[in-house]
Order: structure tokens, then sequence, then C-alpha cells
């Protein structure tokens, strides 16, 4: 993954990807909920984007949090 580009974080739902986001907005991690992006699936949904430098950080928030995801993919 690239250091200076993006990543998003896959959920099974909406209200995952909301809880994510207050989740890392606690811990002053830089996000965005966005839809996912088509080329990653087709499903309608939200995620939330990070920046791709961050991805340790929000691996260790969603282990504490023991909140399931999907993946985190580069965009």
């Amino acid at each position: 993954m690239t250091e200076d580009g993006y990543a998003v974080v896959l959920v099974y739902a909406t209200s995952h990807a909301l809880r994510l986001e207050k989740l890392l907005r606690n811990e002053t991690i830089p996000c965005k909920l966005i839809p996912v992006p088509r080329h990653l699936s087709s499903d309608c949904g939200a995620c939330v984007r990070i920046r791709a430098h961050d991805i340790d950080a929000v691996r260790r928030v969603v282990g504490a949090a023991r909140l399931e995801v999907a993946g985190i993919k580069a965009i």
C-alpha cells in the first residue's frame, strides 16, 4: 500500500462503519465515511476512508474494540 495514498476499511454493516468512524475520531485518526468504491464491491454500503500510513493504528483500534471488519484495501 502506498504511504501517501488512502485505504478503506470495509465493514459488514453501515452501523459498524459509523462505530468505527467514531472510534477513530476519538483516537484523532483522520477518517471519512464514504460509499464503498464500485471496484471493491457492487453492494450498496459504507466504508471508512483512512490515510494509508494510518493502517497499523487503525488495526490496533479495530482489535481493541473487537470490531469485525471485512478488510482494509488500498484505493
